[in-house]
């Protein structure tokens, strides 16, 4: 079975090198395996809620593109987009908006966090809160139902929002779906061997921290120039160094092959030289992300290349969110106006109220089931539990073709007190009623 992967990335900052080692390089390998349909989308609708700077949108947007498929991201191979390119994604946010509870925002972690700050800095409550911050968690449950993901790769502090995108998802299905799952409940996928790389000071290499090491601005010059600023110890040369909890050797070991991680921690025990390890380690991420800042650079200095992959992702994401928009906008009645002939009279009228009815509907325990009642309201059939609404749709759409040949082996037991005969005569009526 294929499954779906869904990747959004934010455009608010310029890649670095942890940004590489911990998302780009491991979300790239996982597109290429097999059985996997990849989704990888620019989130610069998510990006106006961080940022109100246009020039920076417009530039991140450009840098990220090209750093991706620089570093090895195969528009042919995934679906890679900008979410701003796909207007399937907003309209979608407004039918999951009117199923939302706002209980469910108010408790939303960004929401809570950016409230207790207003607070502790003795201002209003919602004094920074927008509703693009507010209805964050919903726009991020569109991008991911919009295409049916199963897995969402997200770090820990994202869990909440796939987790809110099942139950919203959940509740659509339930209002609208008359025994279909029409969203597939999304899953986080949380991967905990990502590397983290520490920064020029130790700290987790973050643009908030600014102790980044460029990935592809500002060239091999760049790269030198930000390797020879790590924080080292103050052994001389020739005195042994401890490879263990060597911020250096984190950053290497994270470009190595096995062998040379071995041969580079032999050597500093053996008393290599700081400035000696740093040449190392910029020749040895050289070999790895030179090749790539060439196709980088050449991106850059060509944007309407990176603007024509886009529009291609786009032609191909809509191929897939057109349809079924407009699937669920069916689902919810906004429907195509065609005219519908009128009953003939109230004869018509009265016999087309005399038919049995078959009604679909789940439990509170998730479970989904069907029933038989008279004219009247009187049940006469009632099914088993059925894990699969699609389950519970095909018998009834087999009892309403076949109508009493259908009971045979049917999971259904009749209602207490029914007489078989009267059911059989239902299922005729039903059937007559539909010829």
């Amino acid at each position: 079975m294929t499954e779906r992967v869904l990747t959004g990335i934010t455009t608010t900052g310029t890649p670095h090198l942890g940004n590489y080692v911990g998302a780009i390089r491991p979300a790239i390998a996982a597109s290429r395996e097999a059985g996997v349909e990849s989704f990888f989308f620019l989130a610069d609708y998510h990006a106006l809620i961080k940022c109100d700077d246009p020039a920076r949108i417009e530039r991140s947007r450009i840098e990220i593109a090209a750093s991706w498929v620089a570093a090895g991201l195969d528009p042919e191979r995934v679906t890679f987009y900008r979410q701003s390119d796909i207007p399937e994604t907003t309209e979608l946010n407004w039918l999951l908006t009117c199923v939302t509870a706002k209980g469910q925002m108010n408790r939303a972690h960004a929401y809570k966090a950016t409230v207790d700050a207003s607070v502790a800095a003795g201002e209003d409550p919602d004094a920074n809160v927008t509703m693009g911050l507010y209805c964050y968690p919903i726009l991020m449950a569109a991008d991911i139902l919009l295409f049916n993901a199963h897995r969402v790769p997200v770090g820990r502090d994202q869990v909440q929002h796939i987790e809110m995108a099942r139950d919203v998802a959940q509740r659509f299905n339930h209002l609208f779906g008359q025994g279909r799952e029409l969203f597939v409940l999304p899953q986080a996928e949380i991967e905990e061997t990502v590397a983290t790389l520490p920064g020029l000071d130790g700290r987790k290499m973050s643009k908030s921290y600014d102790n980044t090491v460029p990935l592809f601005q500002g060239g091999a010059k760049a790269l030198k120039e930000a390797i020879a600023r790590i924080v080292t110890d103050s052994k001389l040369p020739g005195e042994p160094k401890d490879p263990e909890g060597a911020h250096l050797v984190t950053i290497h070991d994270a470009f190595a092959s096995a062998e040379q991680r071995a041969s580079f921690h032999a050597d500093l025990l053996a008393g290599l030289a700081w400035g000696e390890a740093k040449q190392r380690v910029v020749d040895l991420i050289e070999a790895h992300v030179g090749p790539m800042r060439e196709k980088y650079e050449h991106l850059m200095a060509h944007p309407e290349q990176i603007e024509e992959i886009l529009l291609a992702g786009a032609r191909k994401a809509r191929a897939v969110a057109t349809p079924f928009l407009g699937e669920l906008r069916n689902a919810v009645g906004l429907r195509k106006m065609v005219a519908v002939a009128a009953p003939a009279g109230k004869a018509a009228q009265a016999t087309k109220s005399a038919v049995p009815v078959f009604k679909q509907y789940r439990e509170a325990d998730g479970q989904f089931y069907f029933k038989l009642t008279s004219a009247d309201g009187g049940l006469l059939l009632q099914s088993q539990a059925f894990a699969d609404g699609r389950e519970a749709g095909a018998w009834v759409k087999r009892f309403k073709q076949e109508g009493v040949p259908a009971l045979a082996g049917a999971p259904v037991a009749v209602a207490a007190g029914v007489a078989q005969a009267d059911v059989e005569a239902a299922l005729s009526a039903l059937v007559a009623a539909q010829e």
